[in-house]
């Protein structure tokens, strides 16, 4: 079996790291890696292939820097002439990026068989450019592979169960890699408190809006003066803070360098609570039983929310601040919950894959 991997951005490194690790250890089955180019440094990019020993790519087609349509059609035509060159059994996608719409849309038009890794997941707000994403991606596939119980039954709702699709509980690829990568995190070089916040922003709806992104900062600036508030930046939300004339002299936020897998591992091992937008780093607060404040109106993740490990905050600095106050007391972590399956997602969603070829 031939499988053509396509991925661009960080959580999807992780993800297919998972299955990558799980393919080299076979003889029957052969994967062809395409990196779109969506992040392309290396603290976005290439440092992630060399520490989670993920096989280098066999093509990077360097799509970045452009907007959406531009971003989503020059990747469209780039993986089809891959597609037609290597001719795979399936063609795997990951989550909701630029990137997973394109693999879809290139697969599909093709007629080649299509798996999307993180299915089913839905924050039903379609200003939301990842939201558009996966549903789009979902809707074409040929597997469903759902990390959750909350995803399938969107699927089902959605009318799944009658479009000829296959939809699959295989559990989280994101906890695999946890589990798989935790004994081997790396301590950044960098000087950390004994006490601190492990804080990351970097989506669109939060980046593109002035008064949102003020009031997020606003309120770091105000937890930063009692916890030191750890803060790997993305390019993008450096990008915003440079446009807004941030003072990165007189700021008591440790800015940092984006960091590699291992070294995040150990950040979230090591630290008192995660504030974030990001919906990987939500559930790896869970998978290291960190509390989480995030700093969106809603989440994909809604078990998060519901077992009281998540807790929804918005923009609002009022809201982030007395959020913040309320995890320093009341956050006791249900461990005996296991909400993303038992860690062998990439075993699972291998054999489906080959049952279905």
């Amino acid at each position: 079996m031939k499988i053509l991997t396509i991925i661009g951005a960080r959580p999807q490194f992780i993800k297919a790291s998972v299955i990558s690790r799980l393919i080299k250890s076979r003889r029957d089955i052969e994967e062809v890696i395409v990196h779109s180019g969506q992040h392309f440094d290396n603290n976005m990019s290439d440092i992630f292939f060399e520490e989670m020993d993920i096989p280098k790519p066999n093509y990077n087609l360097n799509v970045h820097g452009v907007n959406h349509g531009a971003m989503t059609g020059q990747m469209l035509e780039k993986i089809e002439t891959v597609l037609l060159q290597e001719k795979p059994d399936w063609v795997v996608v990951y989550g909701d990026t630029n990137t997973t719409l394109a693999g879809a849309l290139a697969a599909r038009k093709l007629h080649i068989k299509l798996a999307h890794i993180e299915a089913g997941l839905r924050s039903y707000n379609m200003d939301m450019p990842e939201e558009i994403n996966r549903i789009l991606t979902d809707r074409i596939s040929n597997l469903l592979f759902c990390p959750t119980a909350a995803a399938i039954l969107n699927l089902e709702k959605e009318g799944y169960k009658t479009i000829g699709c296959k939809i699959i509980n295989s559990g989280d690829v994101m906890q695999d890699a946890a589990i798989f990568y935790t004994s081997k995190a790396r301590k950044p070089v960098v000087d950390l408190p004994k006490k601190f916040i492990l804080c990351t922003i970097h989506r669109a709806e939060n980046t593109d809006n002035t008064n949102s992104f003020k009031e997020i900062f606003d309120a770091l600036e105000m937890i930063s003066l009692e916890t030191t508030v750890v803060f790997p930046l993305h390019p993008r939300t450096k990008n915003k803070l440079n446009e807004m004339k941030f003072n990165f002299s007189n700021t008591r936020i440790q800015f940092i360098e984006p960091m590699g897998y291992l070294e995040m591992v150990y950040l979230l091992k090591k630290c008192n609570l995660v504030m974030t937008d990001s919906g990987g780093l939500q559930k790896e607060a869970y998978f290291f039983k960190k509390p989480c404040l995030t700093l969106r109106e809603e989440t994909e993740w809604v078990e998060l929310v519901e077992n009281g490990f998540n807790k929804i905050c918005g923009s609002n600095k009022e809201n982030i601040l007395s959020e913040y106050r309320n995890s320093q007391k009341n956050y006791i972590p249900n461990l005996g919950l296991n909400l993303y399956g038992d860690g062998h997602a990439g075993e699972q969603i291998l054999e489906a894959m080959k049952f279905y070829q």
